[in-house]
């Protein structure tokens, strides 16, 4: 699919087109359904995202870190295109195919660590996540877990708990699963002792509520986003994962990376835990990995994948092949074009930006992020204080102007940015220029 990559603007913002669809939509989906921005896209690639109006939009979000190598990269194009002719399901688990072997493969090797491993895949960040925690409780026999604070891992009963923001991810949907504990997370900005005392800070902390409330021996799984998602993007200070994860080495606890929404070239490598030279245990993986298809993966050390006896991991749709040949043509795609240091050019360009826009106005309190996964902090001038306000003004600008940026964040005062590993440099450029006017015009 070949699109024009500039941005266009036909219509107001959403056009008649989509209005009228957004209408259809409201009588037939649940408002429980969100919606970020209500323009119906009938085509999207490269940096931008066309609408049925006829505009066509700078994209900032990549469907929450999903099309890192583009909407419709011709090598996940060609692949699912010939699988669809060929078969659509089988059930890996009835009668098995090379493809899922083969994306297993891969992650076996690409993976942190040279140790043996084993992947089995599903269809969802959560439900990965939720598979992470039944392996690790049946090869330990323990039954707690520990997350942390601003941590998100989904929206089933187990990781929605395992979530920590109420609003709206938990908000009357409990009561929620037991056995699993909250610690602090080694946030810079906000820590209370500064930056500089944060990571050994927040990791005795941490240490601490696990040996005093809980005991190391009761705790199954350590779980934890290398950078914390939807709490904010926030980068633990350097090192407190290395810390957290020596620290479960010690005490036979898996230590279990959340790399949803950082994997796959993200980061500026090709998964967050590499930049601290952090080993996990198990790894879980989805957005990133097949290009807008529905798959996750939980990869991990062999002897604790083994445990699990035949039958107790599965599911019809999991690793299915569709699914499978897109994840091979995403991880050609990031080889070939090199998208892992494509994602640090991306960040060379907006984090210098971003920063320079905080000199000059004292509603960003912070800029940070690594590779194509940056953020900014909006606050009450002179304070720490959210401004969640701000953000909702800012993003409503941005969308009338044909950016398309996305919020996060614990109080709800973050803006992320995720833009497609693949967009073309000037529409970046193009794109940081509305996001400073709007900013501006505050």
């Amino acid at each position: 699919m070949s699109i024009p990559q500039e941005r266009r603007l036909v219509t107001a913002i959403p056009g008649p087109k989509s209005q009228e669809l957004l209408a259809r939509k409201q009588a037939a989906v649940p408002p429980g359904i969100g919606t970020t921005l209500p323009v119906f896209v009938t085509r999207a690639g490269g940096g931008v995202v066309q609408d049925a109006d006829g505009n066509s939009l700078i994209d900032f979000g990549s469907g929450i870190a999903v099309t890192n190598v583009g909407n419709a990269a011709p090598k996940v194009v060609d692949r699912v295109q010939k699988q669809v002719s060929d078969f659509t399901h089988t059930c890996f688990m009835v009668t098995p195919y090379e493809s899922y072997v083969r994306v297993c493969e891969k992650l076996n090797e690409l993976t942190p660590g040279d140790h043996d491993k084993r992947t089995f895949l599903v269809n969802s960040g959560a439900e990965a996540v939720e598979n992470a925690v039944k392996i690790a409780r049946h090869a330990t026999g323990r039954p707690a877990v520990v997350v942390f604070d601003h941590g998100y891992h989904g929206r089933t009963l187990l990781t929605m708990t395992l979530t920590a923001k109420n609003m709206p991810y938990k908000h009357r949907f409990g009561p929620f699963a037991p056995e699993v504990y909250r610690a602090p997370l080694a946030y810079p900005f906000r820590w209370p002792g500064g930056p500089e005392n944060c990571a050994q800070e927040a990791a005795e902390q941490a240490i601490d509520l696990i040996t005093k409330q809980i005991g190391a021996e009761n705790v199954a799984a350590v779980v934890i986003e290398p950078i914390a998602g939807e709490g904010g993007f926030i980068v633990p200070a350097k090192g407190f994962l290395p810390r957290i994860a020596e620290f479960c080495k010690a005490n036979g606890i898996v230590f279990v990376a959340d790399e949803v929404q950082t994997g796959f070239a993200r980061t500026g490598t090709l998964f967050a835990c590499e930049d601290e030279g952090v080993v996990p245990d198990i790894i879980t993986t989805a957005k990133g990995i097949a290009g807008g298809l529905p798959l996750a993966a939980v990869t991990g050390r062999a002897e604790i994948m083994d445990e699990v006896h035949a039958g107790g991991l599965g599911g019809t749709y999991g690793g299915n092949p569709l699914a499978c040949e897109a994840a091979l043509g995403v991880l050609e795609t990031i080889e070939e074009e090199d998208l892992v240091a494509r994602a640090r050019r991306i960040g060379d360009i907006m984090l210098p930006r971003l920063k320079a826009l905080q000199e000059r106005f004292d509603v960003i309190g912070d800029v940070r992020g690594r590779g194509a996964m940056i953020a900014i902090e909006l606050v009450q001038p002179g304070t720490k204080d959210p401004n969640p306000a701000a953000v909702a003004e800012v993003v409503k600008r941005c969308h009338a102007e044909g950016l398309l940026v996305l919020t996060a964040g614990t109080y709800g005062n973050v803006l992320r940015f995720l833009p497609p590993l693949v967009i073309p440099e000037h529409l970046l450029e193009e794109g940081l220029g509305i996001l400073e006017k709007a900013i501006s015009e505050l």
